[in-house]
Formats: structure tokens, sequence, C-alpha cells
């Protein structure tokens, strides 16, 4: 398998008209996007973590529910931004709504309407799209505080649907891809029926190796690094080797990932190996380097790698 590059279309079922739209997938930080996403596509598409702001760009993930092609759209978590690249993942998160057909609104069920939310909810009345609210992790609220969740959001925002999920299990989520896929507008599919992104395979691994970099660091550093697949080589024996670069802006900073002894670049390759090995079936050879480029998060030409608009000021 090789990088997801093939945008032929896939053949319309012959029997019965085909549906094809962008959702996109909105919230606060931390609420279950992205695991959302994977739940609706069958796969793992986009970065999972427990810490917040983890999704920089906007990640595509494809799904077939009957005749309709539904392309999900999961933006950055949308929150007060502070620093530069902060202010441009808000800013993708927002245009890929405005951009999609449908607007998905995730709500952590014990989190509720907290400030951050309710902020959302505000700036969504202007957005045109037809509008779902999800309320996700409701196995761990009870049923009397969800209604009243539901209805506090409703009465701020006109939903065309609300549904109760938990992304983690799946509850509720065939319900919703049901629903969804028959919002999207009439038309054929933009992509072949086993395509689950469009992404790159190559950025899907730069991906998974970031993931693990939040997952095995816990400082602030993870913010402040970023990863470039530099190669993906097909082998003769049917393996892939590939080769990434972790940048980061300080000395000190590439020591921490490194780990005494390689320690911590060993473990986060092993993980990061394992999973892409799984991710397209094949042998990986997965071989990372750390280097320090200064001052990255203020440079343009990294922000277009990522898919963002470079803010200005």
């Amino acid at each position: 398998m090789t990088e997801m590059d093939d945008t032929t279309p896939a053949p319309a079922p012959a029997d019965q008209k085909t549906r094809c739209g962008f959702v996109a997938v909105i919230g606060a930080p931390n609420v279950g996007k992205s695991t959302l996403v994977n739940a609706l596509v069958g796969s793992k598409v986009t970065i999972v973590s427990p810490k917040v702001q983890t999704t920089r760009t906007l990640v595509r993930g494809i799904a077939v529910f009957g005749a309709a092609q539904l392309i999900f759209v999961d933006t950055p978590g949308i929150f007060l931004p502070r620093r530069r690249l902060e202010r441009a993942m808000v800013t993708t998160a927002w245009s890929g709504t405005k951009d999609a057909d449908l607007a998905v609104l995730v709500i952590d069920a014990k989190r509720g309407l907290d400030s951050e939310t309710a902020a959302i909810l505000d700036k969504l009345v202007e957005v045109r799209q037809p509008k779902t609210l999800v309320i996700n992790k409701v196995d761990l609220v009870a049923k009397p505080a969800l209604l009243a969740l539901a209805q506090a959001a409703n009465d701020r925002v006109a939903f065309t649907g609300t549904f109760m999920v938990s992304a983690m299990s799946g509850d509720g989520v065939p319900d919703l891809a049901a629903t969804l896929g028959g919002q999207v507008p009439e038309g054929p599919w933009l992509y072949p029926e086993d395509q689950m992104s469009d992404a790159p395979m190559r950025s899907l691994a730069a991906e998974i190796t970031r993931e693990k970099l939040f997952l095995k660091l816990h400082q602030e550093l993870p913010y402040r690094s970023t990863v470039e697949t530099d190669s993906w080589t097909e082998q003769p024996d049917g393996s892939v080797r590939i080769e990434q670069t972790i940048f980061v802006e300080r000395e000190s900073q590439r020591k921490i990932v490194l780990g005494k002894g390689g320690h911590t670049i060993k473990s986060i390759g092993t993980d990061s190996r394992e999973e892409l090995a799984k991710l397209i079936d094949q042998k990986v050879h997965l071989f990372l380097f750390v280097k320090v480029r200064e001052n990255w998060s203020d440079d343009p030409e990294r922000y277009r790698e990522m898919g963002l608009e470079f803010p200005k000021g």
C-alpha cells in the first residue's frame, strides 16, 4: 500500500441517487471530536490524545453510508488563542465550518455549556449551514442532566437534530451517520468507495508520530514540536522504510525528546511503527531524527506545510 492519492471517483450505486457532502465537526478542545470522526469512518484517520488542541489542521475522514458519501472534517478545537499557531488553528476551524455542507457541534456531556462551548454557540448562530448537535460521553452523565443540556443548547441555536452518543463505544454513532447521510446534497461521490482519508499516507504517518509525542511527553514541549515525513520508500521485500524528523525549537527540547540514552525516542518510534504497520498492513522500518529548528512556529512555510493560513501580526 502506497500513499492515499487515488482520487478516481467511485462508481455510484445503480439503484439509487447518490449523495455526497462535507461535514465539519467542531467543538471546544478535548470534547471527543477526533474520536467521533474515527468512529464514523471506522478507522483511525486523525490524532487522538487526552491533551487538548492536538488536531492542528483540517483532517478529512471519508465514509459511505448507503448511497451517501460523507467527508468528515475534523477541525482543531475552538478556544481563546494566545499564540500565533493557536490563532491559525482557530481560524482554520471556523473557515472549515463555513465551507462545509453541514456542521456538527460536539459537546462533552460532563463539561456541559462551559465558557468555551457557550462562545462557540454564540458564533455558530452566524453559520448558515444546517447544524446538528452531538452530546458525547453520555454514558458518564445521568439522563435528566443530558436532557437539560440538550434543551439549553437548542434554546441558543436552531439545530436540525440532537444526538446522544458515546464516541468511544460507538453507541448512537450509526443513527447520527444515517441522518447526516440523508442531509448532504445529491451528487456523485468524490472519492473511491474504499478510501478513508484524502490525506497522503506520509501526512497521516507524521500525525501518528506526533500523537505518540503527546502521549509520552506531558510538558509544554509537544505544542512546540512538529513532525515531517522525509521519505516513504517501498522495499523489494514488501516492507516500507519511513524516515521522519521531529523538529523542536531549542536544544533543551531536543534532549527531552531523545531521553536518557535515547530511551524516549526509541519508545516513541516503537509505538508509532506498530500503529503504522497495522494501518497499512505492511512491515514498517521507521527511522526518527530530532532536529532543532528555531522559531519554527513563526515560519510561514511551516504553516503552509500543515495546511494552516499564516496569521499576520
